[in-house]
């Protein structure tokens, strides 16, 4: 007599099944990943600081933050496109509604697969950012913390994605980078320390409102705690409430969609 697999043993296949696919789209998805964070670190900590326009210190404290947007932003990308695409033109959801599991475990696998994504997108940029910046080493006692920082900014940027993937209107999708993408890449505090903002106050507040500007704070306390940053504890604690808080909202914005 055969057995029906366990929701968690269909789980797991589901999870593996998407991240094989990522092995047969390696290079789109190498291109998507490096590209731009690529240019970002060679114009502003190489070019910029050769010709004198940025102090000598200052690629030590841009690679964290690059670090840090390229997992947030990988794992949102890759869990709010395919799930816009999934929701309108492909369908392809509807075999994953008919998985042996719970609705809203398809939602988690979902944002587990995108952060997935995103931890592979930030530790790429890594040994990259050594190569292009000059003078920039990281004390072997901060990898294991930045590995878990990492990994908590990916869940954060596809529990977000989760969020706009559910929320977004196929035909909204050529304005969701201008109106939603761009403005976090740009208030993230990937590119400057978020203290060293007190003269502009008012972008400071508005820097303290993105999820990112906390994955890329946590980053520079553990890789260069001599520059001020918001302590630890702090980044930690508003990534798990944006994680829990988007999570949910997210959930929910795909029960809803999956429902209807």
């Amino acid at each position: 007599m055969t057995t029906a697999p366990s929701p968690l043993r269909t789980f797991g296949s589901v999870l593996w099944r998407d991240t094989f696919v990522t092995g047969r789209e390696l290079v789109p998805f190498l291109a998507q990943v490096i590209i731009q964070p690529f240019f970002t670190l060679f114009i502003f900590g190489k070019v910029l600081a050769n010709l004198g326009y940025v102090g000598p210190d200052y690629a030590a404290i841009l690679l964290p933050g690059i670090v840090a947007l390229n997992g947030f932003l990988g794992a949102l990308q890759n869990t709010t496109m395919p799930l816009i695409m999934d929701f309108s033109w492909t369908r392809e959801i509807e075999d994953r509604l008919l998985a042996p599991i719970p609705i809203a475990w398809v939602a988690i696998e979902k944002m587990l697969f995108g952060a997935l994504r995103g931890v592979v997108a930030a530790v790429l940029m890594i040994p990259i950012g050594f190569l292009i910046l000059d003078g920039v080493h990281w004390p072997a006692a901060a990898w294991l913390p930045v590995l878990l920082i990492v990994v908590l900014g990916s869940l954060v940027g596809a529990a977000i994605g989760m969020t706009i993937g559910t929320s977004v209107q196929p035909r909204q999708i050529n304005i969701l980078f201008a109106v939603i993408l761009v403005p976090l890449m740009f208030t993230g505090s990937t590119q400057f320390p978020w203290m060293g903002l007190e003269s502009v106050r008012w972008f400071q507040v508005l820097c303290a409102l993105n999820p990112l500007t906390y994955v890329s704070e946590a980053m520079r306390a553990e890789l260069v705690p001599q520059v001020p940053h918001i302590p630890v504890w702090i980044s930690l604690l508003v990534m798990l409430a944006a994680c829990a808080g988007f999570g949910t909202l997210g959930i929910r914005g795909f029960l809803r969609r999956a429902l209807d």
